[in-house]
């Protein structure tokens, strides 16, 4: 069974206090749903390591911006520090974005691509879609899938043609002042 992501992370106990907002945009660029997170206070800050540097993308005052594009096979995470700048876009390779409970959400396919605003990219996550493939979680198309939209992402972010990052910070402007 594909692990459900939502764009609240209401699951999410790290974060103790919050403020969340949402909307569906439909312009020339984008067509889904936008949520951001604040996480205003949270347990412990939580950082990851690429290489040889080590970033905090989790931590009170940061805010993370998800766009589910509608009829794609991705989902971008932008995660923004207290100051407002951009620590990563984390895009999730998923089967669909959705809507549950008027909460957009996505159908993780386990394959993830990383972009840092030095312009490094990283694919993550190889040993969890294999693995995902010989436990039976996953099928071979979507097996398939997972790589064909990993390559052509990849594709566009070297490219440039890949304009969800780009439009981050407008669609955080959107929301910023619906934060409950």
């Amino acid at each position: 069974m594909l692990k459900r992501k939502y764009g609240d992370r209401s699951e999410w106990k790290r974060v103790l206090n919050r403020k969340y907002a949402q909307a569906y945009l439909e312009t020339s660029q984008f067509k889904g749903y936008i949520t951001l997170l604040n996480t205003i206070k949270v347990t412990e800050p939580l950082s990851v390591k690429y290489e040889e540097e080590t970033l905090c993308f989790v931590d009170d005052g940061y805010m993370w911006l998800q766009q589910f594009p509608l009829d794609e096979n991705h989902s971008v995470t932008t995660m923004f520090d207290a100051n407002g700048k951009v620590v990563q876009w984390y895009v999730d390779i998923c089967l669909k974005n959705g809507l549950d409970d008027d909460v957009p959400w996505l159908d993780d396919l386990f394959l993830d691509i990383v972009i840092l605003p030095s312009g490094e990219m990283f694919l993550k996550d190889e040993d969890e879609l294999h693995e995902a493939f010989v436990d039976g979680i996953i099928d071979k198309s979507l097996y398939d899938l997972a790589w064909k939209e990993a390559n052509h992402l990849t594709q566009a972010i070297i490219n440039k043609t890949f304009t969800l990052p780009n439009l981050s910070n407008t669609h955080k402007q959107i929301l910023v002042d619906k934060l409950e």
